[in-house]
């Protein structure tokens, strides 16, 4: 009769040979976690089911080595994006140059200069970093990097409008990702929001009236991830800028996607630069540095001096400050424009320059490698808050698949996992997103989920 008695001990299975093998690959401490795990499920399991034998050393260490499996497994790894969205925010937006990588990778392995000053022989401040080239590239008096653009906005409302009046367009009372509202970010900064005008229509009065009550800022939130299209009026930044600054009120432009070349010369809508923003007159402009900046994630204010010194003694500067390697990656990212070289060694604006016939060829090229499917006309998009509604014309490899949801769930279950996209009935693998490097990766999984 076989019974719990006949269940190893922890011990009994530790002198195997495969606990041996498990100890040294994940440590004496996880693994017997792991054993102990296992062992109560059978007990529990025995105990409920009564089952009539219990399973082998070799069934026991198989399980303890699929536990440890899961409890190791990365959640975070790389993926070929065949999407055809450039900025993928579910994918990490913007794929960094080699540059930047090297960049952040040089400061990672040992000591820097994150905040030291060679010359002095003492401490120094991370805020430089970036700052000068920041200044150079957009005109700025002055430059600060934070870890993410909600924070910029959070800092730059706590530090100049706690408790004071922050007049805004109720046109401009955006959701962002993930559910966050800028409302709900003024809110929390103490600044208390003042709404102008409609939901679709705000003129110069709106702001004037507002203004002639003792307001600390005018935020401008551009609709980097909506439209608003029909019967709708705006003043341009340029007027807003003026009623503003006639009432003794500077002006942040909250600008989000970051671009510094016009997307027009690639055939899309014109994305506000933040050169343009700062020559119209706005005294702090805020933007991401993983959009179409096409660097890490950061938060980056550029303007008035006055004003980013104030932030930067701000104590929740400190809260949101950027890390070395954002840093790094950032000044790598930032060479690049000054070198004028941001088309050729950034990847989402090498995605972007892609002629359709280079396209049109590599798509043909995966057709005859994989020996199914056809070359078709399609779209890719920018995605990651930017330029909404804009496409860019591209040529996809369409599979005809008869269940074509279980064969992209198969796609992701790749290693490395392909994200691809289904549209009517039919799975579209775009080569605009696919990155070089990953060299003939998505061919063969492609490839393998075909053959099963």
């Amino acid at each position: 009769m076989t019974t719990l008695r006949n269940l190893p001990s922890v011990e009994q299975l530790l002198q195997t040979q495969t606990a041996a093998e498990l100890i040294a690959a994940h440590g004496r401490p996880l693994t017997l976690e792991a054993l102990r795990v296992v062992l109560d499920e059978i007990r529990a399991r025995f105990l409920s089911e009564s089952p009539s034998a219990l399973p082998s050393n070799e069934e026991i260490l198989l399980r303890v080595e699929a536990v440890l499996a899961a409890w190791t497994a990365s959640t975070l790894v790389p993926v070929i994006n065949a999407s055809g969205v450039i900025l993928h925010t579910n994918l990490g937006r913007a794929p960094l140059s080699a540059a930047a990588m090297h960049a952040m990778q040089a400061v990672s392995r040992g000591y820097s200069t994150l905040e030291f000053d060679l010359f002095k022989g003492q401490r120094g401040s991370r805020s430089i970093h970036a700052e000068s080239m920041l200044q150079r590239l957009t005109g700025a008096e002055a430059a600060l990097v934070v870890n993410n653009n909600a924070a910029a906005v959070l800092l730059v409302l706590a530090g100049l409008a706690s408790r004071k009046k922050v007049v805004i367009s109720r046109t401009q009372l955006v959701e962002i990702g993930g559910g966050f509202r800028v409302p709900d970010v003024m809110k929390q900064s103490g600044a208390k929001l003042v709404e102008v005008g409609a939901t679709n229509r705000v003129n110069l009065n709106d702001y004037e009236e507002a203004l002639a009550d003792k307001a600390a800022l005018v935020l401008r939130a551009h609709r980097s991830n909506f439209k608003l299209v029909g019967f709708t009026e705006e003043p341009e930044l340029r007027q807003i800028v003026e009623v503003a600054h006639q009432a003794g009120v500077p002006v942040v432009d909250d600008l989000g996607s970051g671009a510094l070349i016009d997307t027009a010369k690639y055939g899309l809508a014109h994305e506000p630069t933040v050169q343009e923003s700062l020559a119209a007159g706005a005294d702090l402009v805020c933007f991401s540095g993983d959009k179409l900046l096409g660097g890490p994630q950061a938060g980056i204010m550029v303007g008035k001096a006055a004003l980013i010194e104030k932030l930067k003694r701000h104590p929740l500067a400190r809260a949101v400050r950027a890390d070395k390697t954002c840093l790094a990656g950032l000044t790598a990212t930032l060479l690049h424009y000054l070198k004028d070289e941001a088309e050729r060694e950034i990847p989402i604006w090498r995605m972007m320059s892609l002629t359709l016939k280079q396209l049109e060829v590599q798509a043909e090229r995966w057709v005859e490698e994989v020996g199914y499917g056809r070359a078709v006309e399609g779209q890719s998009t920018i995605g990651g808050g930017s330029l909404p509604g804009e496409s860019m014309p591209t040529y996809l490899l369409a599979l005809e698949i008869k269940h074509p949801d279980k064969f992209v769930a198969k796609l992701r279950a790749q290693h490395p996992p392909i994200i691809a996209r289904t549209e009517a009935g039919k799975v579209l693998l775009d080569p605009r997103t696919v990155l070089p490097e990953p060299d003939g990766a998505p061919l063969v999984g492609l490839k393998n989920v075909l053959k099963g």
